[in-house]
C-alpha cells in the first residue's frame, strides 16, 4: 500500500510506503510522521491511497499515523485544490496555509485527539435580545432575501452608519436557526474586537472566534471543535478563516468587501479571501452577502451586470447626516508658510474646539514611523536599506531606522557617512511625529497611537479600541486601522492629514483606493444624533477624486474609473497575472526575466507587458523582475496555467538559473 502525502513544502505531494502495521490507520484527511530529505521529519496530511509503486526512486516509509479520523473534509481538499489551481500555487503551500501551526508539528499522536477537544477558549456568554430592525434596516433585510431568490451572491451596498451590522445579526440567526453555519468575514483583525462584543451578546456560546493574534493551542482548538459534534454555528474571523472545516455552512458574510486586506501577498497562496469565500460558499451550496459602503469596481460591475444581487442603504441610522468634509488646500498654506507642523489652523481650531465641547477626534495619516525617512541637511544623503532598494523610515521612540520591507534595524549614525556633519533632518510624516506634534499642541490631552508599532502583541487592538470606546483618550491617531469600519459613538472631528500620499501611488487603482479610505475614515465621525465635520488636507484640492469624497459620490468615482479601465484593459475588463522572478545577481534576472517575457510573447502576444522593475526592485538581497500579463476574462485558468509553468520550467532548467525564484500573482491588488 502507498499514500500520496501533501506536506509544507512547495510541491504537490509525495509518495511514500505504508508498512503492514499502519496500513488499517492510514486514510485519505488524516495526519502522518514522514522522513523528508536526509535528515528531516514532516506532519504531512494523505491524500490518496493505493497500490501503484513509484517506479525508479526508492519510496520511504510512513513513520507515525496522528490521527484516529480524517481532520480535513473532502469539501475541504476540493477546496485547497482550488485555492491551488486558480492561485497557480503548490498544493504544498495551501496545506501550509490552511493548518494552524500546532497542527503540523509531531508533539505526540495523543495529545490532540477528538476527546481532547476544547469546547470554548474564547469566554462565555448567554444569548441576548435582537435589537429589531428600523424600517429601512427591514426593507434591506427582505431584499436580500428577494435576491437570494436569483442570485447566490448579493451586495449590499449601505453608507457608512446606515446600520448593515444589525441586517448581518438578523441574517446569521435565521440560518441559524434553520441548522445552518454561518462564516462571518471581516479584512482587519482590529474590527473583530468590537464586532465579537456585539455577537457574542446575541450568540453567545454559538461563536468562534478566529485569526492569527490568538495563541496557536487556541486556534487549534477552534479547528478541532469545528470538526466535533458540537461545532460553533458561528465563526468571526479574518481571511485564513476560509480554511477551516464547516459541517453544513449555509451563509458566507464579507465585510468590506472592498478592503485590500483580503489579499494575501506573502507568503504563497496569494489569495484573496473574498473570492475564496464566494467559491466556498458556491460548494456548500451557500449564499454570500458582500457588505460595504465603498463597493471595489470589480464587486459592483458584476452587480451592474446583473451578475450580482444588489440591495442599497442610502440613510443613516436614526436619520444621522452624514459629515460636512471640509478640504484644506496646504500647497497654498505652506506656500503662505501657515503650517503649524503639518496642521492647519483650521484642523487646530476644530480639534480645540471639540475637545473643549468633550468630544473625541481621529486623526488619521497612513504611514507609521516618526518620518519617511531622514537626510543631511549638508549633501543630502539617506541612509537606505542594505537588502533592499528602500530609505529607512526613522523611529523616534527606539531612536533607530527601520526597514519596513525585511525589518532590518539600524542604530541613527551620529554624523554622516558621505560629508560627516552632524546635522539631519526628518522628511516625511509618520504618526509618531503626528503624535509628538499634537502633544505640543493639546498638552492636556490623552492621546493614543495606532499603528503596526502598538498593535503587536494579543490584546493591544482591543485595549486600544476599548479605552477609546470608554473615552480614556481623547484623541487616537492612526493609520489605515482606523478607516475600517470602527463604531465609536463621540468623535466629533476626523482629520485626514495628507490625501496625497495615496492619490501619488504608480498603481491603476489608485484613486479608487483613495476614495475608499477617505470615504470610510470620514465614515467614522458623527454618530449618535450628532452630524461630523471632516477635515481634509490635501494639496490636490481641485482633483476629482476630492470632490467626489466632498460630495460622497460613489457612482461619479466608478464612472469615471470604470471608462478608464475599459479604454487601457485593465480589471474587471480582463484578468492580470503578475510573473515575479528573483534573483540575487542582477544582471541574472535581468536575463532571465527578458528570456521568459520573449517566450509568453510567442504565446500571447501584446497581452505580455514588460518585464519592469518594481517600485522597489530589491528586497532582501533579492533583485526582483515583474512581468504583468493581461489576460482576458474568458481564458481557460488551466491552459494559462499549463502555459505558465511549460514556459517557467523551460527557463528554470538552466544552469544560469539554479537560484532562480518565480511566482505568481493571479488578480494582484
Amino acid at each position: 500500500m502507498f499514500a500520496d502525502i501533501c506536506l509544507p513544502v512547495p510541491f504537490e505531494s509525495f509518495t511514500y510506503l505504508v508498512p503492514p502495521a499502519l496500513e488499517s490507520q492510514v486514510g485519505v484527511g488524516v495526519r502522518v510522521v514522514v522522513p523528508f530529505g536526509k535528515s528531516k521529519k514532516y506532519v504531512g496530511l494523505v491524500l490518496a491511497v493505493h497500490g501503484n509503486e513509484p517506479q525508479g526512486v526508492t519510496v520511504k516509509e510512513i513513520e507515525t499515523v496522528l490521527d484516529t479520523a480524517p481532520i480535513v473534509t473532502t469539501l475541504q481538499l476540493d477546496f485547497w485544490r482550488w485555492i491551488a489551481h486558480y492561485y497557480m500555487c503548490p498544493l504544498g503551500d495551501v496545506f501550509k496555509a490552511a493548518f494552524p501551526a500546532g497542527m503540523k508539528k509531531d508533539e505526540g499522536e495523543k495529545k490532540r485527539r477528538r476527546k481532547n477537544i476544547v469546547e470554548q477558549f474564547d469566554g462565555t456568554g448567554c444569548p441576548g435580545v435582537q435589537n429589531q430592525l428600523n424600517e429601512w434596516q427591514q426593507t434591506a433585510f427582505r431584499q436580500i432575501q428577494d435576491s437570494w431568490q436569483t442570485h447566490d451572491i448579493t451586495l449590499l451596498h449601505g453608507v457608512t452608519s446606515s446600520g448593515k451590522t444589525e441586517v448581518y445579526i438578523h441574517l446569521i440567526q435565521q440560518y441559524i436557526d434553520k441548522g445552518k453555519q454561518v462564516l462571518y468575514l471581516l479584512p482587519e483583525i482590529a474590527l473583530t474586537t468590537q464586532i465579537t462584543n456585539r455577537l457574542r451578546a446575541v450568540f453567545g456560546e454559538k461563536l468562534g472566534v478566529y485569526h492569527s493574534k490568538f495563541v496557536d493551542a487556541d486556534r487549534v482548538a477552534v479547528y478541532l471543535k469545528q470538526l466535533s459534534g458540537s461545532p460553533y454555528q458561528l465563526i468571526l474571523g479574518v481571511r485564513s478563516s476560509v480554511f477551516l472545516p464547516f459541517r453544513d455552512l449555509g451563509l458566507v458574510i464579507v465585510d468590506e468587501e472592498h478592503e485590500t486586506s483580503f489579499k494575501q501577498q506573502d507568503p504563497a497562496p496569494r489569495y484573496h479571501a473574498r473570492a475564496a469565500a464566494v467559491m466556498l460558499a458556491r460548494q456548500y451550496g451557500a449564499k454570500t452577502l458582500l457588505g460595504t459602503a465603498t463597493p471595489s469596481i470589480e464587486t459592483f460591475k458584476l452587480a451592474q451586470d446583473g451578475r450580482y444581487g444588489y440591495v442599497r442603504m442610502d440613510r443613516r441610522f436614526s436619520d444621522m447626516q452624514m459629515p460636512d468634509i471640509e478640504v484644506v488646500d496646504i500647497k497654498r498654506l505652506k506656500f503662505q508658510k501657515r503650517m503649524k507642523g503639518s496642521f492647519s489652523q483650521t484642523l487646530l481650531d476644530a480639534i480645540d474646539e471639540t475637545l473643549k465641547a468633550g468630544g473625541q477626534v481621529i486623526l488619521f495619516q497612513n504611514r507609521r514611523g516618526f518620518s519617511s525617512f531622514i537626510e543631511c541637511k549638508n549633501c543630502g544623503w539617506v541612509p537606505r536599506c542594505e537588502h533592499c532598494d528602500v530609505s529607512l523610515t526613522f523611529h523616534k521612540k527606539t531612536n533607530a531606522l527601520t526597514c519596513h520591507y525585511c525589518g532590518s534595524t539600524y542604530m541613527l549614525p551620529a554624523r554622516c557617512p558621505n560629508c560627516e556633519e552632524a546635522s539631519f533632518m526628518n522628511v516625511g510624516l509618520g504618526t509618531e511625529r503626528i503624535e509628538e506634534q499634537i502633544r505640543t499642541f493639546f498638552p492636556e490631552a490623552r492621546v493614543t497611537r495606532m499603528d503596526l508599532d502598538t498593535t503587536r502583541t494579543q490584546n493591544s487592538y482591543s485595549q486600544i479600541i476599548d479605552a477609546f470606546s470608554r473615552h480614556e483618550s481623547d484623541i487616537l491617531i492612526g493609520t489605515q486601522m482606523v478607516s475600517k469600519g470602527l463604531d465609536f459613538d463621540n468623535v466629533h472631528v476626523v482629520g485626514i492629514l495628507d490625501a496625497d500620499m495615496m492619490l501619488n501611488l504608480p498603481d491603476f487603482r489608485s484613486f479608487e483606493r483613495t476614495f475608499h479610505i477617505l470615504a470610510q475614515v470620514a465614515g467614522r465621525s458623527g454618530r449618535k444624533g450628532r452630524k461630523g465635520r471632516v477635515i481634509l488636507q490635501t494639496r490636490s484640492a481641485d482633483s476629482e477624486i476630492i470632490r467626489d469624497v466632498v460630495d460622497n459620490n460613489y457612482e461619479e468615482m466608478y464612472r469615471t474609473q470604470i471608462a478608464e479601465r475599459e479604454l487601457f484593459r485593465y480589471p474587471p475588463f480582463t484578468r492580470l497575472i503578475y510573473v515575479y522572478l528573483l534573483h540575487r545577481d542582477f544582471h541574472t534576472v535581468e536575463h532571465l526575466a527578458n528570456q521568459t517575457a520573449d517566450l509568453l510573447r510567442k504565446s500571447l502576444g501584446l497581452r505580455v507587458l514588460g518585464p519592469d522593475c518594481p517600485p522597489v526592485g530589491r528586497v532582501q538581497s533579492m533583485h526582483i523582475r515583474k512581468i504583468i500579463l493581461k489576460m482576458q476574462t474568458s481564458d481557460n485558468v488551466a491552459r494559462t496555467r499549463q502555459l505558465l509553468q511549460s514556459i517557467v520550467g523551460q527557463v528554470q532548467a538552466q544552469p544560469i538559473a539554479n537560484s532562480l525564484r518565480v511566482y505568481f500573482d493571479v488578480d494582484p491588488v
